[in-house]
């Protein structure tokens, strides 16, 4: 439940700030109102697109068995950790001027398609953080309780929504700028977490050699079999007893996001 309302929180409070610039650029430049009106269906447009996904990926599975109904929640673990990823190390890059850029995009759709282009670059903006929320979930899910994962997207879809009221409001002295890259770090210890998931799932079906399993037993410190433990193992990707191949790839993981981070500091 936890990974979840974190996951939709940090996606929605982004959706809801997306839509925030837009509104305001629009508040400042559309004097008839038919921008807002546009902004909105657009709005639900990609709220849309999104269930659409989730409708699709929910489908695939259904016709799917055995071992191809495997390979394939075993590729959504892979694409969700490698989406939260590349997402974080964009924002992280990129996310100074995301207002800047959103204005630029919406004065230029709109000169170009009228009220239609405001419709599409907001449906386009909350499409893609609703597609990648979807898939997240839907990863997510192969290693959870779906009732308690469908109760942390709703709380965390109202966090957010509180959270971007507070900010708006000036009711709390809100740091978005802070949340957003310590959620930021988080949101990279639950890629891995995922990655871990996928490889455990790969040695498992005997597609990749342990080399050697375990490494250690460090289940008398804390136990990934126990309640507690399994909430510090889902969030995190801890192992008590690890495999040669989980650890490699945790660490290769790792070096590599510590690369593309430091790089995109300084690019």
């Amino acid at each position: 439940m936890g990974n979840a309302f974190f996951v939709v929180w940090r996606e929605s409070l982004e959706a809801f700030l997306i839509a925030g610039i837009l509104y305001a650029w629009l508040q400042a430049n559309d004097t008839t109102g038919m921008g807002k009106r546009a902004l909105f269906i657009g709005l639900g447009a990609g709220v849309g697109l999104a269930l659409l996904l989730g409708w699709a990926l929910l489908t695939v599975q259904d016709e799917l068995t055995g071992e191809a109904l495997e390979i394939f929640q075993t590729a959504t673990l892979f694409v969700a950790a490698g989406l939260i990823t590349q997402m974080v190390l964009w924002m992280r890059k990129h996310g100074r001027q995301m207002k800047a850029r959103l204005h630029a995009d919406l004065a230029a759709a709109r000169e170009r398609s009228g009220y239609f282009g405001v419709a599409v670059v907001a449906a386009l903006a909350v499409a893609r953080e609703g597609a990648e929320t979807v898939i997240f979930l839907y990863g997510m899910a192969q290693e959870g309780d779906l009732s308690a994962l469908l109760m942390g997207a709703v709380a965390g879809f109202a966090g957010a929504g509180a959270t971007a009221w507070l900010a708006a409001k000036s009711l709390a002295k809100l740091n978005i700028g802070l949340l957003l890259r310590l959620s930021s770090i988080m949101l990279l210890i639950l890629a891995s977490a995922l990655l871990i998931a996928a490889i455990d799932r790969l040695i498992g079906a005997g597609y990749l050699p342990p080399l050697l399993d375990p490494v250690w037993d460090s289940s008398t410190l804390i136990d990934d079999t126990t309640k507690g433990g399994k909430l510090i193992a889902d969030f995190s990707g801890y192992r008590a007893r690890p495999a040669l191949s989980s650890l490699l790839v945790w660490a290769t993981y790792w070096g590599v996001v510590f690369f593309a981070w430091r790089r995109s500091h300084h690019g």
